[in-house]
């Protein structure tokens, strides 16, 4: 068909890496492809011209022929696909255009249909997450039916061949100006009729159940741990590999505690005189209750680690910090008496503080009257 040089349709040099030369080729072929450019005669001109040099260039020695003889050595011309090049084919265009499925490169005859994976959300408490625990998981999932040991016939014989494809599972038809292969519509794709269901899975060859499942929650996962349990998917049909199951961990919120990686944050509410005078606090954390000494002048928002008391290190040895805010707690003035309120003012008279001096009512009456 063309005379054009293989290295210049694909554009590469002539010392192009494999790589390079399918990298290209793929570009060209997503480009011009007839599925994109229906009733386009120079893109299908194009496409088969770049599967022309593909077609030659992938292959060693082909390469090597046409490196040395030109056009002469490798024949020239594109008159379909190879078989032995389906999967080259497959890898490069399936994403795009279901080809993986056309040449049989998603699943071989015989191979059978793997199950797919499932996926479970498992909520934790902060400490079921921090110090791992065991949990029992109820998951519905296709199983091989037991009656007919997945084959989904009637007393569990093998299902005979297709005749239309001859147990292949796909059938060869011509589109244009390339030979392709497309699951069968008959058996689609199985390679098998059954023509006598079993009653248990009506031909499926597979059932839902609900399994209990236990799963190890090691310590120190969080949210967005992904934990997976092979082989507890669902049931390939026809011997296909069974799916696995992916755990995906949420952490509850703590009403005390808020945790930042495998650190561990709390606050202490301290009043004025303790932080002006320094006091001996008693601090909850992960790991039991733990004395906090508070020095004198301490100011508020300040932080007091506490080392080792946070979260252990997932798949790690050691564990995090436990970080203590300090907070002053300011009191309401309504909730002081009176005797209360002139010791602080006191303190603001000795401090040289500007402070409101409205007594309240009660007060106006008493120096009314006393």
């Amino acid at each position: 068909m063309s005379e054009r040089d293989y290295y210049e349709v694909l554009g590469v040099p002539r010392t192009a890496s494999q790589q390079e030369i399918k990298s290209s080729y793929r570009k060209l072929a997503v480009r011009y492809h007839p599925d994109r450019n229906a009733g386009d005669k120079e893109a299908e001109a194009k496409f088969k011209e770049a599967a022309e040099a593909y077609a030659a260039l992938s292959d060693p020695e082909k390469r090597e022929r046409y490196d040395r003889f030109g056009h002469r050595g490798v024949g020239g011309g594109f008159s379909g696909f190879d078989p032995d090049v389906f999967g080259d084919f497959s890898d490069i265009l399936g994403d795009f255009f279901g080809f993986g499925d056309l040449f049989g490169g998603r699943r071989r005859r015989g191979e059978g249909e793997p199950g797919s994976d499932l996926r479970y959300e498992l909520h934790l408490s902060l400490e079921e997450a921090a110090f791992g625990s065991e949990k029992n998981l109820e998951i519905p999932r296709l199983e091989s039916c037991a009656r007919c040991s997945g084959l989904g016939t009637r007393g569990g014989t093998p299902p005979p061949t297709c005749q239309a494809c001859g147990g292949l599972g796909r059938v060869r038809f011509t589109q244009g100006f390339f030979t392709v292969a497309r699951a069968c519509p008959q058996c689609r794709g199985e390679g098998t009729l059954v023509t006598d269901p079993c009653a248990e899975c009506r031909g499926s060859g597979r059932v839902e159940q609900r399994r209990r499942i236990e799963v190890k929650i090691p310590a120190g996962v969080d949210t967005g741990t992904r934990l997976r349990l092979s082989g507890e998917g669902e049931h390939g049909r026809r011997g296909g590999r069974t799916g696995d199951l992916y755990v995906d961990v949420v952490v509850e919120p703590h009403p005390a505690f808020e945790r930042r990686g495998n650190e561990i944050l709390s606050a202490v509410d301290l009043t004025y005189a303790q932080v002006v005078l320094g006091t001996s606090v008693e601090i909850a954390t992960l790991h039991g209750p733990h004395d906090l000494d508070i020095p004198a002048g301490t100011q508020p928002g300040a932080q007091f680690q506490l080392r080792g008391k946070g979260v252990p290190r997932l798949g790690r040895s050691g564990r995090g910090d436990h970080l203590v805010i300090v907070r002053v707690a300011v009191p309401n003035p309504r909730d002081l008496s009176e005797d209360h309120l002139e010791r602080v003012r006191a303190l603001a008279e000795a401090e040289g503080s500007v402070v409101k001096s409205e007594r309240g009512v009660l007060g106006r009456v008493k120096d009314l009257f006393g």
